[in-house]
């Protein structure tokens, strides 16, 4: 898929005119001199990074251990790279995959995207998912079963057209842009942009806005399913709780149904840190819920556009390679 990158220009212009922005005012209020907006809640205006260090799941051989101690950093015993011994690497950034290299997309250090250039918050957290366990529950066999569904309906059809192939390849979805909010090997930066009964999120991958009104207004019917579900938000205090449901079981995520509910909660641990802490559940997928966390520091900006269908040879080459190939198979047949 070819990937142009150009410069942020008015991708929030609709969104901000709608809803407006407040100014960043500082306040004594809260710790770590949290800025606030005039109507008292944490200001969470800015750019932000939510790439990470470590796995979305605990290595097995560290069992219960939810945090390494000095002893283990000063031993150089941390997760990073850990892949073989079991870990889910797939959303930690610096953590390579068993056997392949830690990026195999084109050299990051070209584009600055290199591994030790990425604004990463300090954590001694062995993997995202919170809780002694640290991994995610097994699947149940109807989730299972459904999985199987899934495969078996594309089976020997993955190449017919556009429609059978990924959200992503698509230009639809990227794995950045789903809920919860995940971190994926590069692109990992995100603006919010807070308002008046709002709050948008943009994220780097796609540039996609996501749109979460505060007012208290209700869910959508559930009629209507969305990719990344509808979000509504309440404060509870100084914390952002967005509740996330009315999902589409064509976006599964992690083999879940439509059924699936996500909480969030959005914390200002400083001026310059949000803690993003999310609790997803599904009774047709997993027999519990299960929660993870992870701080996102403040970035630099701007962000620049991801342009994903511009450029995009990738879908025509592959189509067409899959025609090709039917053709000397065709040929071999009647010969």
């Amino acid at each position: 898929m070819g990937y142009c990158r150009h410069r942020l220009m008015g991708v929030l212009a609709a969104v901000i005119l709608a809803v407006p922005a407040m100014a960043q005012t500082a306040s004594s209020k809260g710790a770590g001199n949290v800025r606030r907006t005039p109507d008292g809640h944490p200001d969470f205006e800015g750019i932000w990074s939510n790439a990470v260090s470590v796995p979305l799941e605990r290595p097995k051989d560290l069992g219960a251990k939810e945090f390494l101690t000095d002893e283990d950093i000063a031993a150089g015993r941390t997760v990073k790279g850990r892949a073989k011994e079991g870990a889910d690497t797939r959303f930690c950034v610096g953590c390579a995959q068993a056997g392949t290299p830690e990026d195999v997309h084109y050299d990051s250090s070209q584009f600055g995207l290199d591994r030790d250039q990425a604004d990463i918050a300090p954590t001694r957290r062995t993997s995202l998912i919170t809780g002694t366990e640290g991994r995610v529950p097994p699947l149940l066999p109807e989730a299972k079963a459904r999985a199987a569904q899934r495969a078996a309906k594309n089976a020997k059809h993955e190449f017919d057209g556009p429609e059978n192939r990924p959200l992503s390849e698509r230009c639809i979805l990227m794995n950045q842009e789903v809920v919860p909010m995940l971190p994926g090997g590069y692109n990992n930066n995100l603006e919010i942009v807070q308002g008046d009964g709002y709050v948008t999120i943009m994220t780097e991958m796609n540039h996609s806005v996501r749109v979460i009104p505060t007012d208290g207004q209700p869910h959508a019917p559930t009629a209507i399913r969305q990719w990344r579900g509808d979000s509504r938000g309440h404060w509870e205090g100084d914390v952002l709780v967005v509740d996330v449901t009315n999902f589409s079981d064509r976006n599964p995520f992690r083999g879940s149904s439509d059924r699936l509910h996500v909480v969030e909660r959005f914390s200002a641990i400083n001026k310059d840190t949000i803690r993003y802490q999310f609790t997803v559940e599904d009774p047709t997928t997993w027999d519990k819920p299960w929660s993870a966390e992870l701080d996102m520091p403040r970035v630099k900006g701007p962000i620049y556009e991801f342009a994903c269908n511009e450029g995009n040879l990738g879908m025509a080459d592959t189509l067409s390679g899959a025609r090709h190939a039917e053709e000397v198979a065709a040929k071999k047949e009647s010969h």
